[in-house]
């Protein structure tokens, strides 16, 4: 078992590689131990459609078993959906066997005590147990549940778009398609949908919404067709991408402004979580609506635990994470933020496009990723955030954040890739240039140097 696979805020790697069959039974047994120890037995097991995934649920319901939980298996699902079963089964944890938005080759382990995330130094804990074999041991049980039609009936119930939409769906062959098609028609959406049945080998594209690449047929639907919106979904459904009308990408940043306005219009003074990839303006539109922004670190079980710290209505993720307290559990679902921003369009009597007109126009790139291995990846941006605090005004709470008067950048350690995550804005298209050529510049000498 390659101990790199223990992540901040989750366990993935390659699978046959990085991950074999005796070594899920093995994590299975790590988390039974680890969780038994917090007080939980009764588990909730869910998994994606990758290729490697029922293998991998059965070899992990075997080493929970052999610890002594009560396993509750349900089935192939969204991540957002094995969470709702935490509350809706009175669950005491659960593992969601997935690796999201990675390719094909990949799998992973999603852990929650309770209705929170295990990560950080607790997937560490975990680490560390199943490395000295300290398991405990006992004879646990094996039940099935199919939970999909409450959670349907569930978001049915509390979402209401007033008027019919034309909406594209792309969900990547990923879990999201099988549920989001059947809940969006039944809201009243006239539904065009693409690559929506299952398929581990991911035949279309990577499901990763933020990709322009992967993006590309769903544009092509809406301005084929004339929709209204198209919506894509990640692998295990707890992400969201959006194109508007015109065919251009909306970032999560600005679908959480819309997000906030909506929520800010009920609840004045509301506060509102968000990563250091996102954009000024989103900051500087929640403060100007009467809200408090908080800027913290990326990852949704970072994300999730401040937000749970602060009592904020939501947070966001630049990824598509979106975790709404407000009418909601509180955590990260991809089909209902798409519900949200439907209502919100119906409601609006606009265009995707005109919802976002009034937003000071800055110039930004979206995610960058450079291949960086997984063993030097934390130390570059170290040596990068030391270079540029001793020169300019930053934020280091995850990675560095550059502040210029007229823009930023970002240079940060991407904790599910081997990869540095880059991202730029400015109020000029110029000065975002300058400013991402300034960076670059200096990571790649201290690249260099390694």
């Amino acid at each position: 078992m390659n101990p790199e696979i223990f992540r901040e805020y989750d366990i993935r790697g390659i699978a046959g590689k990085d991950i074999n069959d005796e070594d899920v039974i093995s994590l299975g047994k790590g988390f039974g131990t680890y969780l038994k120890k917090q007080g939980c037995r009764k588990i909730a097991v869910g998994r994606d459609c990758r290729t490697t995934s029922d293998k991998y649920s059965e070899k992990l319901v075997k080493g929970l078993m052999a610890t002594g939980c009560h396993v509750t298996d349900i089935g192939v699902v969204t991540s957002p959906v094995l969470y709702y079963s935490i509350h809706h089964l009175n669950q005491d944890g659960g593992v969601m066997v997935t690796a999201s938005h990675n390719p094909k080759e990949y799998n992973g382990f999603k852990i929650c005590k309770g209705a929170e995330s295990v990560h950080g130094k607790q997937i560490q804990e975990i680490k560390n147990l199943i490395l000295d074999k300290a398991f405990t041991t006992g004879n646990g049980d094996y039940a099935k549940a199919d939970i999909v039609d409450s959670y349907k009936n569930f978001i049915e119930k509390n979402i209401s778009i007033t008027k019919p939409l034309k909406v594209g769906i792309d969900a990547g062959n990923g879990t999201a398609g099988v549920i989001s098609v059947p809940i969006l028609k039944n809201l009243g959406c006239e539904i065009h949908d693409i690559f929506c049945d299952m398929d581990g080998t991911f035949p279309n594209h990577e499901a990763d919404p933020t990709v322009a690449k992967n993006m590309a047929d769903l544009k092509d639907l809406v301005l084929k067709k004339g929709l209204d919106i198209g919506i894509g979904f990640d692998g295990d459904g707890d992400r969201i991408g959006v194109i508007d009308e015109n065919g251009e990408m909306v970032f999560g940043d600005k679908i959480m402004i819309l997000f906030a306005r909506e929520i800010l219009s009920r609840k004045p003074g509301a506060k509102f979580i968000a990563e250091v990839k996102c954009s000024k303006t989103l900051y500087d539109d929640i403060k100007k609506h009467g809200g408090e922004a908080i800027m913290w670190k990326t990852g949704h079980s970072l994300i999730k635990k401040k937000m749970k710290e602060e009592n904020a209505a939501l947070a966001g993720e630049m990824s598509g994470h979106m975790f709404f307290e407000d009418r909601y559990l509180g955590f990260d679902d991809a089909i209902y933020a798409s519900c949200r921003l439907l209502e919100i369009l119906a409601d609006s009597g606009k265009k995707m496009s005109e919802l976002l007109f009034d937003i000071p126009k800055t110039y930004s790139t979206p995610e960058i990723r450079i291949d960086s291995p997984d063993n030097i990846k934390f130390d570059i941006v170290k040596k990068v955030t030391e270079y540029f605090r001793d020169r300019y005004d930053v934020i280091d709470i995850d990675g560095v954040r550059v502040l210029f008067d007229d823009g930023w950048g970002l240079i940060r350690a991407s904790n599910t890739q081997p990869a540095l995550v880059l991202r730029f804005e400015a109020m000029t298209e110029k000065r975002c240039n300058e400013i991402q050529t300034l960076i670059e510049t200096v990571l790649n000498k201290i690249k260099q140097s390694f």
